[in-house]
């Protein structure tokens, strides 16, 4: 099939952020610091929940789940799905236990939480270990999702990979720097539906070009070698297990959703406790038929590939945008980037928001300064530009070190900040204040 031209394809990629621009400036309206980091308290529970799923789901998350069905090993078929239950525990937690204390002490940042159960130095760490794991993983995943974009869309059109990077956080910093969470809560939400729409149309689409009718898709995927989901019979070695994925999950959703201010920022700008519980049970519900979606989704690929003669690529991750856009009719290669743009910009936006957030109120205290309004929204835009700048100067640095291994140690590590986070939640107060710094939280909670 002739594939869609890099040109084609930035044309859309530009549309796009128009579009996202022009929401801004509907949404933000006369913003001050309140909307950019609360939403005024006012936004409506089912736009939030939605919107979740396209922050939930990375541009990486987009890409490597389809990839991983067929690979084998780890997530190989449906196994993803058994940690995905696992998050409906989690989730579970954090709206019955967690959302009731955030509400009940009326906070602004969810580390808020521990100045008024332990002291400033355990607040002051929580928020550190945030900002830094956020900027690593913020980095790394927008980082990968470039990757893609330079191999099949700006390398061609004789576009550095500085110069996209530069570009892209610029585009983003443009239409978040004044409502903030505000206008996310509606962009997101826009997103959301593009990604699960991208992914839902390729699916029909590959199942016309197998002369598979819509009926036909879900008892051919049943059918295929892809399709299995429960893995009991080979123990707690095997990395697909059961209980060791159900277990993850849960572990998972309760530290990278409950215990992170990016993904918990959203919630808290809803009206009230009872708004906030009815949005996160309404997104566990939408996360599982979208991860379906997704593991659907790769099959499709492997039963695609198999049938055309496509090579698997080395890195699986690699396998959707090749199909789509060297492979089939440019309707596909079009939907594939709205719906990768769309998932991975929709984490990067809030994330950029998030730590905006949390470094004003956690670190520099803004809510509390007697400096005027204008002030701290001055103080407030400086600080979102910081954030921007360096997050592209990671992604650049990530560029070059040009070594998987080294970069992929760094995510890794970057996750292992969320151990003090919960430590100096469930860790008695005693332990709180004797370690000051957070470092023997962060030792019990790697133990564990």
């Amino acid at each position: 099939m002739q594939s869609i031209s890099p040109l084609t394809i930035l044309y859309i990629i530009l549309g796009y952020f128009v579009l996202l621009i022009a929401i801004s400036f509907f949404t933000a309206g006369k913003a001050d610091n309140r909307t950019f980091f609360t939403a005024n308290k006012n936004s409506p529970w089912y736009l939030v929940a939605f919107g979740m799923i396209g922050a939930s789901l990375s541009g990486v998350t987009f890409i490597s789940i389809p990839g991983v069905v067929g690979a084998g090993g780890t997530n190989m078929a449906f196994s993803y799905m058994q940690m995905v239950y696992g998050y409906l525990a989690g989730y579970f937690i954090i709206a019955t236990v967690l959302m009731p204390l955030y509400y009940k002490y009326n906070l602004t940042t969810i580390y808020g939480y521990l100045n008024a159960r332990f002291n400033p130095w355990a607040y002051k760490t929580s928020a550190g270990y945030f900002i830094l794991s956020r900027l690593v993983g913020s980095a790394f995943r927008v980082y990968l999702v470039a990757l893609v974009l330079d191999s099949f869309v700006f390398a061609p059109l004789g576009l550095s990979f500085n110069f996209t990077v530069a570009m892209t956080i610029l585009l983003i910093w443009i239409y978040t720097f004044k409502g903030g969470i505000k206008t996310i809560v509606v962009t997101d939400t826009l997103q959301t539906f593009f990604m699960l729409s991208a992914v839902l149309a390729t699916i029909l689409l590959i199942g016309e070009q197998l002369s598979l009718s819509p009926g036909e898709i879900i008892p051919a995927i049943r059918n295929s070698e892809y399709s299995r989901m429960w893995f009991f019979d080979k123990g707690w070695n095997d990395p697909n297990n059961f209980f060791k994925q159900f277990i993850s999950g849960a572990l998972i959703a309760l530290v990278m959703t409950g215990l992170d201010q990016d993904m918990m920022q959203k919630n808290l700008t809803c009206r009230n406790l009872r708004d906030a519980q009815k949005n996160m049970f309404s997104f566990s519900v939408v996360l599982v038929f979208t991860n379906l979606l997704f593991l659907g989704l790769g099959a499709m690929l492997y039963i695609y590939a198999a049938q055309s003669g496509v090579p698997i690529p080395a890195k699986t991750d690699q396998l959707y945008p090749t199909i789509a856009l060297q492979y089939m009719s440019p309707i596909v290669g079009v939907l594939f980037i709205i719906g990768l743009i769309a998932a991975a910009y929709s984490s990067a936006d809030s994330a950029l928001t998030a730590l905006t957030t949390s470094f004003c109120v956690d670190i520099l205290n803004l809510e509390a300064s007697p400096a005027s309004e204008k002030d701290k929204s001055r103080t407030r835009q400086w600080v979102h530009i910081g954030f921007s700048v360096v997050l592209m100067l990671m992604i650049i640095v990530f560029h070059s070190l040009n070594n998987d291994a080294i970069i992929n140690n760094l995510f890794k590590a970057a996750g292992y900040t969320y151990g003090p986070i919960l430590g100096l939640l469930l860790l008695p107060y005693s332990h709180a204040v004797s370690c000051r710094g957070g470092l023997c939280c962060w030792f019990v909670c790697w133990l564990l």
